[in-house]
């Protein structure tokens, strides 16, 4: 093989390793992120890092986030909150298939 054609490989197999995780999440109330509300629905999670981005349509959230490993599998992806003056705060997110788990941080104040 040359020298130009491993250099290329090696590039897209960095380009993968370092492509954002993608994965799909379903809010059945009214939930806040960041201090944004989002709606109840189907939206888009990506995933890069310690960075999440939540999107549906044009509207887009950020959040940084911690990922935990856990002893076992989650069946499917499901949402854990606080609740504060009856709003629900999401505080991790649970992702099916996987035994990892994103946990939003303190900085995360205020709804």
């Amino acid at each position: 093989m040359n020298k130009k054609f491993m250099l290329s490989l090696a590039a897209a197999a960095l380009m993968v390793a370092s492509a954002a995780e993608k994965h799909n999440i379903t809010l059945f109330q009214p939930s806040f992120v960041n201090g944004t509300e989002l709606a109840p629905g189907d939206y888009r999670m990506e995933l890069d890092g310690d960075k999440l981005v939540i999107s549906k349509g044009k509207q887009k959230i950020e959040a940084n986030v911690k990922t935990e490993q856990t002893d076992s599998k989650f069946g499917s992806t499901s949402v854990g909150y606080t609740t504060t003056d009856g709003k629900y705060k999401v505080q991790e997110i649970r992702l099916g298939g996987t035994n990892r788990k994103l946990v939003f941080g303190t900085a995360q104040n205020g709804l």
